[in-house]
């Protein structure tokens, strides 16, 4: 079975307003890439927590079988909350530890439905260090909020 790999990443431009995601998905056997694919998308208005849900989310939507997937992110929000938040909310009624609801719960829904297919391993890099997959993640996200940016000048 083939190791796919999944290197995601959010933008935003002002937090919230316009933004972005990106997914770059690699399926390799050993050392061989056997194939990538290329993910993104955007919104006017979002935050950048959003976006960088959505990163994850659509790489795991995008798979058409269940997989064995390495879903790596440089949110310590997203993994933080996939792998130990997610638990505590779901128990509580999609309600934080001080009983707020918790933010966005639309996302946190999906992305548990979405992983719940598959055998998911969850890795936070830290971003912009030159990890090039993670690069390529960031410009992909950048490129899919380039559309609902204002343009600038005249």
């Amino acid at each position: 079975m083939p190791e796919i790999i999944a290197y995601t990443d959010g933008a935003c431009s002002g937090n919230p307003g316009p933004g972005g995601w990106g997914a770059l998905l690699i399926a390799k056997d050993g050392d061989t890439v056997l194939k990538q694919r290329e993910l993104k998308g955007g919104e006017p208005e979002t935050t950048n927590n959003r976006m960088e849900l959505l990163g994850a989310i659509n790489a795991l939507e995008s798979l058409s079988r269940p997989s064995r997937i390495t879903i790596v992110t440089d949110s310590a929000y997203v993994k933080n909350g996939v792998t130990s938040w997610i638990h505590g909310w779901k128990r509580n009624g999609w309600r934080t530890s001080q009983k707020k609801p918790v933010k966005n719960e639309d996302l946190w829904k999906r992305i548990d439905a979405a992983q719940s297919r598959h055998d998911v391993t969850w890795e936070w890099i830290k971003g912009h260090a030159g990890h090039p997959e993670n690069e390529r993640a960031d410009e992909l996200a950048r490129a899919g909020m380039a559309p609902f940016k204002p343009r600038r000048g005249g």
